[in-house]
């Protein structure tokens, strides 16, 4: 089961700058599923307009972007 769903698209260049940015910060042993909204219908509305989007599938805590990596580490933490 995942920790954390980061909600990305295809060609999205903003997506590409979030998993950058966590490769960056590192996961601190979290695992993390990439869910392409445009392959999973059920969040095409919900996360379409608004991605990329992490999910902390514990809490159903949402980070969305644009943020820094500040941010995501405490996200993270």
């Amino acid at each position: 089961m995942s920790d954390i769903t980061l909600f990305t698209g295809t060609d999205c260049h903003l997506c590409d700058l979030a998993k950058q940015m966590l490769e960056q910060v590192g996961l601190n042993n979290l695992q993390l599923t990439q869910v392409n909204v445009k392959e999973e219908r059920q969040y095409y509305h919900q996360y379409g307009a608004r991605i990329p989007v992490l999910r902390r599938e514990a809490t159903g805590a949402e980070l969305g972007w644009p943020f820094e990596a500040q941010q995501l580490k405490e996200f993270l933490s």
